[in-house]
């Protein structure tokens, strides 16, 4: 088998898995089928990439197993024309996906060295509906403020309040809840009116979201 065919026979493979997860929405399976995260990979790791694991990447951080983007992705209820704030843009996989099935993307990165490679990944991928920034992504981005959907890709013992008042009318913000990995919960939280209501999605582990803090 050559590389090409095995590579497919993974994607493939892959694909079914996530479907057996119970991932329904299939702009979502032709996102994950369209964007190919071998080129958000360090060289070294690429013969996995359409395995359903985590992997390094630079900055000591890690690219999440694809099936865990898809469940986070759809509890985003995403439409094509949704106003999407990321927060933590790592490898920037995630960012392409969102990108595939949303209006605009705004994500933060608190890692230059990362947020300069994902801006090259997309930019080489044709991908052009992203705006990237270098800062400390607890803060959200207030100019850009209300947002429909805010995706907060590593853990944190709560919310940042900051997220939450940039979260819009009937918006829904995904996050991973806990600091200790053992102990993380993918949470869903959707604003009602003057309210704000959480759903407890499953156990998750991701690195910490680190609240102040800005690398070069």
């Amino acid at each position: 088998m050559n590389t090409m065919n095995f590579e497919n026979k993974q994607l493939s493979d892959l694909l079914l898995y996530i479907e057996q997860q119970g991932i329904t929405d299939l702009r979502l399976i032709d996102a994950i089928k369209a964007v190919p995260r071998e080129m958000f990979l360090l060289s070294s790791f690429r013969t996995h990439a359409y395995k359903d694991v985590a992997l390094p990447i630079n900055c000591n951080q890690t690219i999440s197993q694809p099936s865990i983007v898809a469940r986070m992705t759809e509890a985003l209820e995403l439409t094509d024309r949704t106003k999407v704030l990321e927060i933590g843009s790592g490898s920037g996989y995630q960012t392409a996906i969102l990108a595939y099935l949303c209006r605009r993307v705004y994500t933060i990165e608190r890692y230059r060295p990362l947020l300069v490679e994902t801006t090259e990944r997309l930019k080489n991928l044709g991908i052009n509906n992203v705006t990237t920034r270098h800062a400390d992504g607890s803060l959200g981005w207030v100019e850009q403020a209300p947002f429909q959907r805010i995706l907060v890709t590593a853990a944190a013992a709560d919310i940042p309040p900051n997220l939450l008042s940039q979260l819009g009318k009937s918006g829904v913000l995904v996050a991973p809840i806990g600091h200790d990995k053992k102990d993380q919960r993918l949470t869903r939280i959707r604003r009602k009116k003057d309210s704000l209501e959480s759903e407890d999605l499953g156990p998750v582990s991701f690195v910490p979201l680190e609240l102040g803090v800005v690398r070069d």
